[in-house]
């Protein structure tokens, strides 16, 4: 990948793919019964936004390598010690197939989005020379 392409963080095909997936989350989870209104619904809702916010950040941190990569660290394994927001992400999906509100293809489609959303945090993190902004 040619980094000079890239202008923003939303140019990255691993951002647009979790933004798109967190909206599919919202969209999806307007139908989740009101009981969950401040459970799984919101659960799943900031864990999927907060890939999305870490990787700007991450984004934004690209001149330094050591604070780069803690910020993709953020998406992979979440900040306070909290599971990583993707595979966070993951098991409310679960929960969510199990109690019935999505179905079970929904579910597969969204967890399957989020094992490609990992699978490229941690190549960026694997790999950072190719992201930072080199003087």
């Amino acid at each position: 990948m040619d980094k000079k392409r890239f202008k923003s963080h939303e140019d990255l095909a691993i951002f647009k793919l979790a933004f798109d997936t967190a909206m599919k989350i919202f969209q999806l989870s307007k139908k989740f019964p009101i009981e969950e209104k401040y459970a799984l619904t919101d659960q799943m809702r900031r864990s999927s936004r907060s890939v999305c916010a870490n990787l700007a950040e991450a984004w934004r941190k690209r001149r330094y390598k050591a604070a780069f990569i803690a910020k993709l660290n953020d998406c992979v394994r979440g900040a306070c010690r909290r599971q990583a927001e993707a595979a966070e992400t993951q098991v409310w999906i679960k929960f969510a197939v199990k109690c019935e509100y999505l179905d079970i293809e929904q579910g597969r489609e969204l967890y399957g989005t989020y094992n490609q959303v990992l699978s490229g945090l941690v190549n960026m993190i694997n790999n950072p020379n190719q992201w930072i902004i080199h003087e």
